[in-house]
């Protein structure tokens, strides 16, 4: 695989800078802890984590200057490798886990140890080879929002330039509007208009900065492509089945007649379903057009696992892997382990936990690479995992209650692997743009696992004690709905129809060669964070024709946008440990209306405008 000659990283291969340091990573351990704590109470109570690339790339940048001189920005771009660990292991493990104690299954904090650390090292290693393809050779394809900003954020912070001023508004801008709408409920965070004339069906908007901007760096047509799924999905089906249900009338899964549900509910029981059949294939294709990549990086590895894994010719420092040597013994150590443990799981849902993680592993990675890691519908692939496995069990006529444990410990480490992947892709972004060692990012990203892992199982046992899973006060959103999907896929009740129609509907778009996973997205996800994401492409257009017609780049643009996604993501963080702790009440009516929402949300619209062209004329 060639790399892209037209790219010049920040720091130039020949360089030899401070990177794989031991106080970037004992500070990157601290932090992924920090964002492991916070995300597992976040993910539990509204169903989202928060990235914590960009923010754990601002507090190093901070605490490493404040403690020492002549930090380099590849120090800085290691903590934040680390760091993301933790956010990583906590969104794979709080989605699947909480799912057996609601099926009446007792927490074990060693079980969730070795589900959590296993699989997270089977995410890393599968991103080993597909770095090239992904990373490196689709660079102007793939934005990878939150890598591109975390980068942007940390050459500003390097460069003392002005950069660095427009990269500091964005973080303040962020801050203040997430302080305001997350801990104050000035107003609220998602905006819903009932369209009562057209089914019922709903106009919905998150307002939060960090979709915002993640909207602006993916620009107007991954944006677009986006919008087009949920117009599909709130616009078109869901008033048709409001029509088509009128009545009395009551389709399974939904558990009340049609004409009684919202439009949210029956985006819940019906649209969802859909969008995980227009995923599936859509992470089909994605795969047979990266297959020749797969089988060539496949045949390295073997290649390098009977030469003792030496390389012939040591690449330059910027394009240095793990030896693909470990992608090959590295799954079967873990196959090896997980049939050895006591887990209950026989060698053949091993077999195929490792494939199907795999296969996921390339597709989350270029979900990511489209619409970033806070929009990846990780639970829409381990629902896509449980029906592949449900499936086979029911035609093996494994239905026994042993099974549907054994189907949602298996993909509870395929999404952990899931996870992994989807910050380790983003990392490496970074690294790429940034010039770091990619060896060094795996390496360390193996590191930072062994810490989260260990704590996360204590954290959920007090976490359910507390408020226990699926109540009220904690929901775990994903969490229940896989316990249900797990359930009826054994038992043989599940919406098969739906999920097809959402494959039928992936055909359709690649015969169209339209982005299938961008638009798939779209279906799958809630209507605002479609919304949010194209009001920040369109913004993202206005501003590239002003800056065209002054015949400059828009570069401040995306400084400015990534400071809006690190301001946001880093008070979020700090929220959701005083939403722990008992300071903020989540669940607080907002002081203002949802015209005040709207209001804010173009006001954040013209201040990265501003941001965006301020000096641009000459």
């Amino acid at each position: 695989m060639e790399k892209d000659k037209a790219f010049t990283p920040f720091v130039a291969a020949a360089s030899k800078v401070p990177e794989f340091t031991l106080r970037a990573t004992i500070l990157g351990i601290l932090l992924g802890v920090f964002f492991s704590v916070g995300n597992t109470y976040l993910g539990l109570k509204v169903g989202m984590t928060i990235s914590a690339s960009i923010p754990a790339a601002v507090l190093s940048m901070a605490i490493l200057k404040a403690l020492f001189r002549n930090v380099s920005v590849l120090e800085n771009n290691i903590v934040q490798t680390i760091a993301t660990v933790g956010e990583g292991v906590a969104a794979g493990v709080i989605f699947t886990i909480p799912a057996l104690v609601i099926l009446g299954e007792p927490l074990s904090n060693l079980k969730i140890f070795i589900l959590s650390f296993l699989g997270g090292i089977l995410g890393i290693l599968f991103m080993v080879p597909m770095r090239r393809y992904i990373i490196v050779k689709e660079h102007g394809v793939l934005p990878f929002p939150e890598g591109t900003a975390c980068a942007e954020i940390l050459k500003a912070g390097a460069a003392k330039t002005r950069d660095a001023v427009v990269a500091l508004w964005g973080i303040l801008i962020g801050a203040v509007f997430r302080l305001i709408m997350g801990a104050f409920h000035l107003f609220d965070e998602v905006v819903d208009y009932v369209i009562g004339f057209f089914g019922e069906t709903e106009f919905r908007l998150d307002v939060a900065p960090s979709l915002f901007g993640v909207g602006f760096i993916i620009g107007p047509r991954l944006a677009a492509n986006t919008f087009a799924g949920g117009v599909l999905g709130w616009w078109v089906l869901i008033p048709l089945i409001k029509l088509f249900g009128a009545g009395k009338v009551q389709v399974f899964p939904a558990p009340d007649i049609i004409s009684k549900l919202s439009a949210l509910e029956i985006w819940s029981n019906y649209i969802r379903y859909i969008g995980v059949g227009t995923v599936a294939v859509g992470g089909i294709y994605s795969l047979i057009r990266i297959a020749p990549m797969i089988i060539k990086t496949i045949h390295v590895g073997v290649r390098e696992l009977f030469a003792g894994f030496q390389r012939e010719e040591l690449p330059e420092r910027t394009d240095r892997d793990l030896s693909m040597g470990w992608l090959i013994l590295g799954p079967l150590l873990i196959i090896l382990f997980l049939w050895v443990l006591p887990l209950h799981m026989n060698f053949f849902t091993i077999l195929l936990l490792v494939i199907l993680g795999y296969f996921f592993v390339a597709v989350t990675s270029i979900t990511v690479g489209l619409v970033g890691s806070s929009s990846n519908p990780a639970s829409g692939m381990v629902i896509t995992t449980l029906l592949i496995t449900g499936g086979i069990f029911t035609l093996l006529g494994w239905t026994e209650r042993a099974y549907l444990l054994m189907a949602i410990t298996m993909g509870a480490v395929v999404n952990v692997s899931i996870c992994m992947a989807s910050t380790t892709s983003q990392d490496l972004k970074t690294g790429y743009i940034l010039g770091a060692t990619p060896k060094w990012q795996q390496v360390t990203e193996i590191i930072g696992l062994i810490l989260p892992s260990l704590l996360i199982g204590f954290v959920l046992v007090l976490l359910n004690k507390a408020y226990v899973f699926g109540s009220a006060n904690l929901p775990a959103p994903q969490a229940t709905l896989v316990a249900v999907v797990a359930k009826g896929v054994i038992t043989g009740q599940l919406p098969v129809i739906l999920v097809l129609i959402g494959a039928f509907i992936g055909v359709i778009l690649m015969l169209l060669r339209t982005n299938i996973l961008a638009f798939a997205i779209g279906l799958y996800l809630p209507l605002e964070i479609s919304t949010a994401l194209m009001a920040g492409g369109a913004v993202k257009w206005v501003v590239d024709h002003f800056a065209k017609r002054q015949k400059t780049k828009n570069e401040r643009g995306i400084i400015a946008a990534s400071g809006l996604v690190a301001g946001d993501a880093c008070l979020g963080v700090v929220i959701a440990l005083l939403t722990v702790l008992g300071f903020v009440n989540p669940s607080a009516p907002a002081l203002l209306g949802p015209a005040f929402s709207l209001l804010f949300f173009l006001l954040l619209a013209g201040l990265l405008s501003f941001l965006s062209l301020k000096g641009k004329r000459r």
